[in-house]
């Protein structure tokens, strides 16, 4: 059986994912069977593995940091919302239904037994899991029947580190009161503590780390700077969603939408030398990017609503009308068409005009489709022809079909040989997540645009995009032995719950 270490937070995004996927590289170079595993995850990233199934985004880099196929058994729980007080409930994979917050408190105790299997199954076939919390073990009030912070550490007799956020202020207070809300139990079950995400000289920390470790009884683990590494982030609080503007030879607009699902579409083209990927929100920040990109959405038709009160839907189709190239992937692509209906009630029901700059009509459905697969783009016309005939690996989710209006253009033809998405002069969309991680599809597209523009981009287009994520987690796991103390770490985890401090 395998022995279990857990990385819990003061807060959301206090770094847990990054901590947890360093963790697993770390031991996976030194030669163990690791896995990662979290009981419950609330997200929009998702992915689907190769059996079909949907997991949370953040296992999924820390499987691949860890060498480790990605299994629906190391995230069973993914909460995906749908509104301000209701998620899609998703268990091993499968959608459950959408349930309320308090329908799924109701429910939640049920599922305890199946995240327990799913943890059992993965430890009986690893040396070491790594277990990650979600948001802070702290939040009192949702203690009961919890498997993914104290609860879920309980279940696998994990001793936990406890790390905390200091770019965001009250490092000290976050960890000292964090450990003074729990009982003494669980007080005990916390080994040690983490500084995150620090800037500056850790020489100026000292008698602040001395202080901790007195009031708390636990030992710093270590101080950990922000890291120089491009690894994917989990969700709508990623720092990569803020950036404006940069000086690059091609700049591309995507509009971050209020239900933003799956921004790890882009990652490819965010770590393209010459590219710059900005995220807009607003009808000004807009401007004259050369390529305008509609991610997908858990809310197509709340987003399509918003993007026409906000006033971008006007700017994007004012740059349409310029010439602009307009690429829509899964919910983007659905927003580019003509109408979208919702006769089942898959996201509350309801119908609404769609931006009408591509000749098809999406209907909702109660059924999820996923699927991994392979595909290529098929003739390609206008300014993108160059993606003609470029092969693509990637996953299709969603809650729809689209249905092309007679004579329109596919853009890319499956490997069970049907069609999907549609071009339309300069307006592109598909279902394919994963599309820009070709480096083919990479290639043609920013060198169509080069063109467009009278730019020449460097030699490194077509990168071998899972060598770059090879490299990012060497320098995450060297990065973390540097600023660590994994003797420390090692021992905690071979003792496990009777480490003594």
């Amino acid at each position: 059986m395998a022995k279990a270490i857990m990385v819990q937070g003061t807060m959301s995004n206090a770094g847990k994912s990054l901590l947890c996927a360093g963790l697993c590289r770390i031991f996976r170079q030194e030669g163990y069977r690791v896995a990662p595993f979290k009981g419950q995850n609330m997200a929009l990233n998702s992915c689907i593995t190769s059996e079909g199934l949907e997991m949370g985004r953040a296992q999924v880099v820390q499987a691949e940091a860890a060498g480790a196929e990605p299994s629906v058994r190391m995230n069973p729980v993914l909460l995906k919302p749908v509104t301000n007080v209701g998620s899609q409930v998703i268990v091993l994979g499968e959608v459950r239904g959408n349930m309320t917050a308090s329908e799924y408190y109701a429910y939640k105790k049920a599922l305890i037994p199946e995240v327990k299997a799913a943890y059992d199954s993965l430890a009986a076939e690893n040396d070491i899991i790594v277990i990650e919390g979600a948001g802070s073990p702290a939040e009192i009030n949702l203690q009961a029947d919890d498997f993914v912070n104290m609860g879920m550490a309980r279940l696998a007799h994990a001793p936990v580190l406890l790390a905390g956020d200091i770019d965001r202020g009250g490092v000290f207070a976050q960890l000292y009161g964090t450990i003074a809300l729990l009982d003494k139990a669980d007080q005990a079950r916390i080994k040690a503590t983490v500084i995150n995400k620090f800037r500056g000289d850790e020489a100026l920390l000292k008698s602040g780390l001395v202080t901790l470790e007195k009031l708390t009884g636990k030992p710093v683990a270590g101080v950990v700077p922000f890291l120089p590494v491009d690894i994917d982030d989990e969700d709508s609080l990623s720092q990569r969603l803020q950036k404006k503007a940069a000086d690059c030879l091609l700049d591309l607009a995507v509009i971050r939408l209020p239900h933003l699902s799956n921004f790890t579409d882009f990652s490819a083209l965010e770590a393209t030398p010459g590219v710059g990927v900005r995220y807009v929100s607003s009808a000004r920040d807009l401007k004259e990017p050369d390529l305008i990109l509609l991610p997908g959405t858990k809310s197509t038709i709340a987003d399509l609503r918003w993007l026409r009160e906000c006033g971008l839907e006007a700017q994007i189709k004012k740059r349409a009308a310029a010439g602009t190239v307009i690429f829509g992937i899964c919910g983007g692509y659905q927003m580019l068409g003509r109408t979208v209906t919702d006769a089942e009630g898959a996201e509350g029901g309801g119908s609404i005009r769609g931006m009408e700059l591509l000749p098809a009509d999406t209907e909702f459905a109660s059924e999820k489709h996923r699927t991994r697969l392979s595909a290529r783009a098929g003739q390609v016309k206008g300014p993108l022809a160059r993606l003609s005939g470029a092969a693509l690996e990637g996953y299709e989710i969603h809650m729809g079909r689209t249905i092309l209006a007679p004579g329109a253009q596919p853009l890319v033809t499956l490997e069970t040989g049907a069609a999907d998405g549609c071009q339309q002069g300069h307006v592109y969309g598909c279902y394919l997540h994963g599309f820009f991680d070709s480096a083919a599809c990479r290639q043609a597209l920013l060198t169509a645009l080069a063109e467009e523009k009278g730019v020449t981009l460097g030699s490194g287009l077509a990168f071998d995009l899972a060598a770059y994520k090879d490299r990012q987690y060497d320098l995450l796991a060297q990065g973390m032995r540097e600023h660590l103390d994994m003797k420390l770490i090692h021992r905690i985890l071979e003792e496990g719950e009777g480490y003594a401090i």
